[in-house]
């Protein structure tokens, strides 16, 4: 029976939809539907980094760093977020795209979920040497 409760482990449930837990992309009727905020899991090994920034973002976002080393970027400014549980917020607007220094676990929160921004071909890819 459906009781409105649903468990699970982010890095087993992540695999289905590139990180992805909770948002718009989930089917109508899922628990984790939302077209109020989506939530990812992403894991990352060392070099890792997003295959194209993020122009024209329409959401604002909240990014936590859970392990690791990761670099944020912003036009005209790095962010580094070395230490567990430093995280960093962008809001709506603002392009972006990021680093994984070394390998890195991530969770970022997303408001509101709109369909866009994704790499469909390449989400992420080996920074050049």
């Amino acid at each position: 029976m459906d009781d409105g409760v649903y468990i699970g482990n982010a890095g087993r449930d992540a695999i289905a939809d590139r990180g992805w837990l909770l948002g718009h992309f989930k089917e109508q009727g899922d628990i984790c539907h939302s077209d109020a905020v989506e939530v990812k899991w992403g894991v990352h090994a060392r070099g890792e980094q997003r295959a194209r920034w993020v122009k024209g973002e329409m959401r604002t976002t909240l990014l936590v760093l859970i392990m690791g080393r990761f670099r944020m970027e912003f036009p005209g400014r790095s962010v580094l977020l070395e230490r567990q549980g430093d995280y960093v917020v962008w809001s709506q607007g603002v392009d972006h795209s990021w680093f994984a220094e070394g390998d890195s676990v991530v969770l970022t929160v997303r408001w509101p979920s709109v369909p866009g921004y994704s790499v469909l071909d390449e989400e992420s890819a080996v920074r050049p040497k």
